[in-house]
């Protein structure tokens, strides 16, 4: 005969087995963390107004940008910021005059496109040709997280020189910054595509 305590430890033993079942069974959702999201960014729709001064260029730029001449020690005439304070960005400018010494600015643009690549995921140079207005010259789309996602330069060939580069003031993080970086890369596109000399 089973005596009252072998029946309390059985009951006991199968209450013990039987609760992690229970929970198991019960249990039909799994939990699954939610991906890292960032802040959704609305951008203003696409419009320009040329951009004309004392300088020997034209072009258009963004309405949502200000234009800005560059205060830094080592300014010279004609570089200019074209900052977009919304997005604590701004596209760096810089004009040089050719004076024999062209291919020494292509390589300097090209060195600093590629000082990136520590960083950058990939570099790709798109050359761009717009005969019609004498402008010839190569826009780097560098990817990953990189301090400038886009570098530039343009020329006639002959006797000017602009560059540019895109920076913003935050760290750089290609997943959160990719849709900002796409947006303002047209606008460097639109830019070059109205270039001209004056």
């Amino acid at each position: 005969m089973t005596s009252l305590r072998d029946l309390i430890k059985s009951l006991r033993r199968a209450v013990i087995l039987a609760i992690p079942l229970l929970l198991t069974v019960s249990c039909k959702e799994s939990f699954t963390p939610k991906p890292r999201a960032y802040f959704r960014i609305d951008f203003p729709e696409k419009a320009y107004r040329e951009f004309s001064n004392d300088c020997p260029f034209t072009f258009e730029y963004p309405v949502y940008g200000n234009m800005v001449a560059y205060q830094g020690k080592d300014a010279e005439p004609c570089w200019n910021n074209i900052e977009f304070p919304q997005y604590k960005g701004k596209i760096h400018l810089t004009y040089k005059p050719v004076n024999d010494n062209l291919s020494m600015y292509v390589e300097d643009i090209r060195v600093l496109a590629y000082k990136h690549l520590i960083k950058a995921d990939d570099i790709i140079d798109k050359p761009f040709y717009y005969p019609e207005h004498r402008v010839y010259g190569i826009l780097y789309d560098i990817r990953g997280n990189t301090a400038s996602a886009v570098s530039f330069f343009a020329t006639d060939s002959i006797r000017n020189f602009l560059s540019g580069s895109l920076y913003f003031s935050v760290p750089p993080n290609i997943d959160s910054l990719g849709p900002v970086v796409d947006f303002f890369k047209k606008d460097i596109v639109h830019m070059i595509e109205t270039l001209k000399w004056n």
